[in-house]
C-alpha cells in the first residue's frame, strides 16, 4: 500500500517499520495505553497484534521515527475504504513517542512525512485519526497538524476477551 521511502526531517529519519521493530512497537504500545487510556494491556496478545501487522501490510502498516539510529515514536496506519471518496483514507493510530523525545517536533516530522505518502498515493484521500477526549496534549498537536475534530464523533462497540 504505502511507500518505503525513507525521509529525514530536523534530523529524525522516518521509515516503514519492519520485523525487527516488533519489540520496540510493542514496548511503545503498552506504554502508551497506560500512559493515555490507564489500560494495562497483555504483552503476549499485543505482541502478538504488532507482529500480524508487520507480517501482513492489508492489516495496516507501521511507521517509526529514529534519531541516532534508535527508534523513538511509531504510529499505525489502518485503511478505511470510502465508497463517497471511491478511494482509501488511511486512519493514523497508536502514536507514541518516547518522553525524552517530545516537544521536538518528531511526530510532527512523522506526520508530515504520512502526509507525503499520501499525496504521492493517488488511492488515497485523506488521513483521520482518533483521540481519547481526555488527552488534550494530543488534541493541541493534532489541531496546530492542521487536522480538525469538528465534523465526525466516533462511536464504538467492543467485545470483551
Amino acid at each position: 500500500m504505502a511507500g518505503q521511502r525513507v525521509s529525514s526531517m530536523n534530523g529524525v529519519a522516518y521509515r516503514a517499520a519492519n520485523p525487527a521493530d516488533l519489540q520496540k512497537i510493542v514496548e511503545f504500545q503498552l506504554a502508551m495505553a497506560l500512559e493515555t487510556e490507564q489500560v494495562q494491556l497483555d504483552r503476549q496478545v499485543c505482541t502478538q497484534g504488532v507482529r500480524a501487522v508487520l507480517d501482513d501490510t492489508k492489516l495496516g502498516q507501521y511507521y517509526v521515527g529514529t534519531l541516532n539510529g534508535n527508534v523513538v515514536a511509531s504510529t499505525l496506519i489502518t485503511y478505511e475504504w470510502s465508497d463517497w471518496r471511491n478511494g482509501l483514507v488511511w486512519w493514523i493510530q497508536s502514536v507514541y513517542v518516547v518522553a525524552s523525545a517530545r516537544r521536538q517536533g518528531i511526530y510532527a516530522g512523522l506526520y508530515r512525512y504520512l502526509q507525503s505518502l499520501a499525496n504521492a498515493d493517488r488511492h488515497v484521500r485523506g488521513i483521520r485519526l482518533y483521540v481519547d477526549r481526555r488527552n488534550d496534549p494530543a488534541q493541541q498537536v493534532y489541531a496546530r497538524l492542521g487536522m480538525n475534530g469538528e465534523h465526525y464523533q466516533v462511536f464504538e462497540w467492543m467485545k470483551d476477551f
